[in-house]
């Protein structure tokens, strides 16, 4: 009996180890709840403004007295999208950049990236508002994950700049040109209306980059979500066992980023059949994520 398509759509959608779906699906879930609750009251139904609630009490205020007020909105700001081109043009962002995110570190250290940008971006501003200086802002108020996002790309950027992906009108273009465009143009729409959202979502996108520079040198930051180590299990086995010549640099799950570009170039000009066993144990190694 072939399978439904909502039950196929299901299992490839939220039956697999991305995170990113979810996310994606929380933000569309609660703007199209704004945006109904909205219509209901314009016609009568209710008296009650979700979309006056939510830009007030949900969105992360550039005022440190009101943020403490609030303090849930260190969290809910990012899952908010109160205009359609804003949700769009980050659920494609999300999609693109999580995944390519995801084919070379792990579901925990994307986790921790995406959470970790998120809190600490949800700190920086409304600080940035106690400076005189930023308090005179068209937008006194944060939505959306583009501080999330800004750290994604920054640390997939930096973690594979070379890396190439095939864009319509401009052919093959690196993550790290990328990355650099993503973020200067953000930087100035956000600064158009948000000063300290601007120098916010620098300083994200540097803690992006750091990320990733720290798990290349062995440290992954993102074992801090491990909140008990597993334990060690001694296996024997019977009869020989072939051993690997091949080794890893560093302990962590990271493979070294120069091996990985090289395997990259080597895919794109000789196709992946061309790898030996131990560049597709690298390539393996790098997009296996931890249970």
């Amino acid at each position: 009996m072939k399978e439904s398509a909502l039950k196929t759509f299901w299992r490839d959608t939220y039956q697999g180890q991305s995170p990113v779906p979810f996310i994606i699906s929380v933000q569309v879930l609660l703007f199209v709840l704004i945006h109904l609750f909205e219509l209901i009251q314009d016609i009568g139904l209710v008296n009650f403004s979700l979309y006056n609630y939510v830009s007030n009490e949900l969105t992360l205020p550039l005022s440190f007295l009101q943020f403490i007020e609030q303090p849930w909105s260190l969290l809910s700001y990012s899952f908010v999208y109160t205009g359609l081109l804003s949700l769009i043009f980050d659920c494609l962002w999300l999609f693109w950049m999580g995944n390519t995110f995801l084919n070379f570190l792990n579901r925990r250290q994307f986790l921790f990236v995406y959470i970790s940008s998120i809190l600490v971006g949800g700190l920086i501003y409304p600080a940035l508002g106690m400076i005189p200086v930023f308090q005179h802002s068209t937008q006194l108020s944060f939505q959306g994950a583009s501080f999330a996002l800004g750290a994604l790309v920054a640390s997939i950027a930096t973690l594979v700049p070379r890396s190439e992906i095939r864009l319509i009108l401009f052919g093959n273009v690196s993550l790290k040109n990328i990355a650099l465009v993503y973020v200067v143009l953000s930087v100035i729409f956000i600064g158009l209306v948000n000063k300290a959202g601007a120098i916010t979502f620098l300083f994200i996108a540097l803690w992006g980059l750091l990320f990733t520079r720290a798990l290349q040198q062995g440290n992954d930051f993102s074992l801090f979500f491990q909140l008990r180590k597993r334990s060690k299990l001694k296996v024997v086995y019977k009869g020989k066992v072939s051993k690997s010549t091949y080794t890893y640099r560093h302990q962590s799950d990271l493979p070294n980023q120069e091996e990985i570009d090289e395997i990259l170039d080597k895919i794109s000009v000789e196709g992946y059949e061309s790898l030996t066993s131990q560049e597709k144990e690298v390539l393996f190694k790098a997009s296996k994520d931890e249970q």
